[in-house]
């Protein structure tokens, strides 16, 4: 199960944050489901020309947000590993800057830092966190309008990014009483059956391509109290 398909199936009118929206590849689809408010955060400025070049030819209504997302408001540098003249840009992050990494050249942005209850949201539906080694930061900058409003979630997390991550970021998730699982073999899979050493082999270099087989990175979360009604949907 992709994104796209997990909150489609989980969709209610609403507020939808793509932190890390990157093109637009899920904040375009997700923007067209009824009742949709979609606010697109990508602090990287190439990306962001995209994405905003992607959201006047789909003629949406998404709201284009130049910031990162982080745990409290601020300055932080994106660092954009380059590798043979080419920007990785899936690569970008705040979270840490490549020094140790011989291979590539970096480039690096100023970018502004707010939080997602800095939005003061009412109706926070859906969540989507794509933020390369930042995404504890980013859920703790949303404690609040995670408590308040109960959305489903989708993360992508890498120990690549950030050792203990796999761990780390469905903790803090849990005690905003959340459950975490993972899409595997067709089917929704409780945390507990994740296991980095063997379902996350990749290094952290850039230059350095290849992961094992299969190789999960993408969570999905939701509220306790909503658990038999979200796997239902799911199927």
């Amino acid at each position: 199960m992709d994104e796209i398909t997990f909150h489609t199936r989980l969709h209610r009118p609403g507020t939808i944050l793509d932190v890390g929206a990157h093109d637009g590849l899920l904040a375009i689809p997700l923007a067209r489901l009824p009742g949709a408010r979609v606010m697109a955060f990508e602090p990287l400025p190439s990306a962001f020309a995209r994405l905003r070049a992607a959201v006047a030819a789909s003629g949406l209504g998404v709201e284009l947000r130049a910031e990162a997302l982080g745990a409290e408001p601020g300055t932080l540098t994106l660092s954009v590993p380059v590798l043979d003249g080419v920007a990785q840009e899936q690569w970008a992050s705040v979270a840490k800057d490549y020094a140790a990494f011989g291979s590539v050249t970096t480039q690096r942005h100023d970018v502004p830092v707010i939080t997602v209850d800095q939005l003061g949201l009412p109706d926070l539906q859906h969540l989507k966190v794509d933020a390369e080694g930042f995404e504890e930061e980013v859920l703790r900058g949303a404690a609040a309008t995670l408590t308040r409003c109960r959305p489903v979630l989708s993360l992508e997390v890498e120990e690549r990014h950030r050792a203990g991550a796999t761990r780390d970021v469905p903790a803090l998730l849990a005690s905003l009483g959340n459950e975490t699982r993972f899409w595997l073999g067709g089917a929704m899979r409780p945390l507990a059956e994740f296991d980095a050493a063997t379902m996350q082999v990749a290094s952290p270099d850039p230059a350095v391509f290849g992961a094992c087989d299969p190789y999960v990175f993408t969570f999905y979360a939701w509220p306790r109290e909503r658990g038999a009604e979200v796997l239902a949907q799911l199927g």
